[in-house]
């Protein structure tokens, strides 16, 4: 799969612009695509702090995950600007029948494809080794666009999800030294 999104990052955003992921709990169909688009377009067109533009960015990565970009060098990103777009997200959610706030569904690459797993199944999914050091994760806590370019999509073992396979190996180590 190739996961290359770099080029669509708007470069004259400064690196420390807000990011926002949300995931959706499936991929949407190419119509329902072109339409979250549009409005993704439309939203960061129009996104205002205290009546003053955003300089925004909005757009759909992989079929699945919407993402927001704030760049606050020239005007902050108020309160009320913020639960704007969380109305907006909330009315896709809701106009296209999907999960887009649940952060107990993980996203991963296996096999070249985007799986969630939810977070209570991972331990099962690092015994079968559906999940390795080495595969590729979604790391949606990211908040800055120099996160989103070089900490989104990273190794297990690179991310805060690396805690599970330390346990996993340190059981396997201890179990192996009782036989």
């Amino acid at each position: 799969m190739n996961v290359n999104f770099h080029s669509l990052i708007p470069r004259d955003f400064n690196d420390n612009s807000r990011v926002w992921v949300y995931q959706s709990n499936r991929v949407f169909t190419q119509s329902e695509a072109l339409q979250i688009e549009e409005l993704l377009k439309n939203f960061s067109r129009d996104w205002k702090s205290h009546g003053t533009p955003v300089k925004g960015f909005a757009n759909l990565f992989f079929g699945q995950f919407i993402i927001l970009m704030a760049d606050e060098t020239a005007m902050g990103v108020s309160g009320c600007s913020t639960d704007s777009s969380v109305r907006f997200i909330k009315n896709i959610e809701q106009d296209f029948q999907v999960e887009l706030f649940d952060r107990l569904m993980l996203a991963f690459i296996i096999q070249e494809r985007i799986q969630l797993l939810p977070l209570a199944g991972l331990n099962l999914s690092i015994e079968k080794d559906l999940v390795t050091p080495d595969t590729l994760y979604f790391n949606n806590t990211i908040l800055t666009k120099r996160e989103l370019l070089n900490k989104w999509i990273i190794p297990v073992k690179e991310s805060w999800l690396s805690i599970r396979l330390f346990e996993k190996k340190a059981f396997e180590l201890s179990h192996d030294s009782l036989n």
